[in-house]
């Protein structure tokens, strides 16, 4: 298969039919100072995607942005980073929530799927002799039609999240619809917050250094241990491109801020990247009103149909807030293992063991957190498999 670049006009004048796949079909490397704009309307995009994050939570690897062509319009894209392995071993593509798709409800878009796939399996595990790591996102059906896809191409089960589970509510319900959707506890606590005094703001990005110093606040009270991408909030909020730069929300009470949040708006799924609460924000239930005013906000500014919460690391208390939440009328569902392929054995046992490797680093990292008696422990029981 050819992967020859084309010639390609700006991304926002394409629409995407649906067509046979059999047309034709091309990968292109772009620069990743044009990449976040590329892919700005996708309906697939994410911010593990951006540029700008992975440059920022990632600065020793290549970054490789893929664009899709199919009969010369834009149809998918994928960020891939390579890593240098130690030693001059070799190195390892990684693909984290990708390939993306333009338009993720078209009739082609699994066969779509398939074929950047195999474009991505022919220049990363063929031609240039990688291990090529494929993480797709959580689905919203009980079976990821992407993950299969993976398998039936030849990729092999990797590393897989101690609590993989993602709660992703529905955004396209009336405030009543929406109400009735939580978990009556929730619906209780929310009504107890709407009587509290609470106010909920939209902020620029200029009053990062609020969120800052409340999020720094929490992290010491509740002792959570902090492995988050945080150090990616100041290029993120700085992102000249408003569709794909997070808004920033506060809750507040009697004058001050009580809580807050950063939210991830572009695509299809609106993601709740980072949350922080002063210690008066638990008995205001600040936490339940300002969630309930986001999930409004997005449904009535953006495109976006599901708010995907993330995960709990771990903690029920997070657990049974958010499956609150998420209510009758949204999803759990579970992030898939890492998905690996290599064409040649040299790539396949050196990434392998660069895999296993690193499993033992936050194993032990785990197990350190779980030793100091300055950090919360994670609570949760594991789901059976």
């Amino acid at each position: 298969m050819s992967l020859a670049a084309l010639s390609l006009s700006p991304v926002a004048q394409f629409a995407v039919p649906s067509r046979p796949v059999a047309s034709s079909f091309a990968m292109r490397l772009v620069e990743p100072e044009t990449w976040d704009d590329a892919i700005a309307d996708f309906e697939g995009v994410c911010q593990e995607q951006l540029a700008t994050f992975a440059r920022t939570r990632w600065p020793g690897v290549a970054l490789e942005p893929q664009l899709f062509t199919l009969a010369g319009e834009v149809v998918g894209g994928c960020l891939i980073m390579v890593q240098p392995l130690p030693l001059g071993l070799g190195s390892i593509a990684v693909a984290k929530w990708a390939p993306m798709l333009r338009r993720t409800e078209t009739a082609d878009a699994n066969a779509i799927y398939a074929r950047m796939v195999e474009a991505l399996s022919g220049e990363y595990a063929v031609r240039r002799r990688m291990m090529l790591s494929v993480l797709p996102r959580a689905a919203l059906s009980a079976a990821n039609a992407e993950y299969e896809q993976l398998l039936g191409r030849g990729f092999h089960q990797g590393a897989k999240l101690l609590f993989p589970d993602r709660y992703i509510v529905n955004l396209r319900l009336s405030d009543a619809e929406q109400r009735q959707s939580f978990h009556q506890k929730w619906r209780y606590h929310l009504n107890k917050a709407d009587k509290a005094g609470l106010s909920f703001e939209p902020a620029g990005a200029e009053r990062r250094p609020e969120f800052d110093a409340l999020y720094e606040q929490m992290v010491d009270r509740k002792k959570f241990p902090d492995h988050s991408a945080y150090g990616t909030v100041p290029a993120l909020l700085a992102m000249d491109n408003p569709t794909l730069r997070p808004e920033l929300f506060f809750v507040r009470h009697a004058g001050e801020v009580v809580a807050g949040a950063i939210i991830f708006k572009a695509g299809d799924r609106a993601v709740y990247l980072y949350g922080a609460t002063s210690a008066a924000a638990l008995e205001l239930r600040a936490g339940y009103f300002l969630h309930w005013h986001i999930i409004r906000w997005l449904r009535d500014n953006t495109a976006a149909r599901w708010y995907d919460l993330g995960g709990t690391d771990g903690f029920q208390g997070l657990h049974q807030f958010k499956k609150g939440m998420v209510g009758e009328r949204g999803v759990i569902t579970p992030v898939p293992p890492v998905a690996n392929y290599a064409a040649h054995w040299w790539p396949r046992l050196v990434g392998e063991g660069a895999f296993a490797g690193r499993e033992i680093a936050h194993a032990l990292g785990r197990y350190v957190d779980r030793l100091r008696p300055d950090r919360a422990k994670p609570d949760q029981q594991r789901s059976a498999e």
